[in-house]
């Protein structure tokens, strides 16, 4: 079995038995992964692979869009505007090769990761 093969095993059993929280930190640590690399593959002048980063951060954002009920927490219309400034912003990086809109996605994303992962890592030492 090829390394990659036994990778996608892996990965596909720790999102089968991870939590919703851990999911959630998952979606995020992923998503700042793209921005992370569709920038620098701008930075490079590789359009084509930050095309593919982009594009697959996009779907997670709409993926965390998806998954966010407005009716539940007071937060939940402000945090389904961000995501919809960063959806907007990706485009059009995407469209215009645009570090600094991948950038500014950056600024917000990294912050709301961290905050996730550390609401998940409290709710796992509360046993919640």
């Amino acid at each position: 079995m090829s390394t990659a093969s036994l990778r996608a095993r892996y990965m596909g059993a720790s999102v089968a038995t991870a939590s919703p929280h851990q999911l959630l930190v998952m979606l995020y640590d992923r998503l700042a992964l793209d921005l992370e690399r569709g920038e620098q593959a701008l930075v490079d002048g590789d359009r084509e692979r930050a095309r593919g980063q982009l594009m697959h951060a996009q779907d997670i954002v709409l993926e965390l869009r998806a998954s966010l009920n407005v009716e539940i927490w007071d937060g939940g219309p402000r945090l389904a505007a961000l995501y919809a400034w960063v959806l907007g912003e990706l485009i059009q990086a995407n469209l215009k090769g645009d570090v600094r809109r991948v950038r500014d996605c950056r600024r917000v994303v990294e912050p709301l990761r961290d905050a996730w992962r550390e609401a998940a890592a409290s709710l796992a030492a509360s046993g919640t």
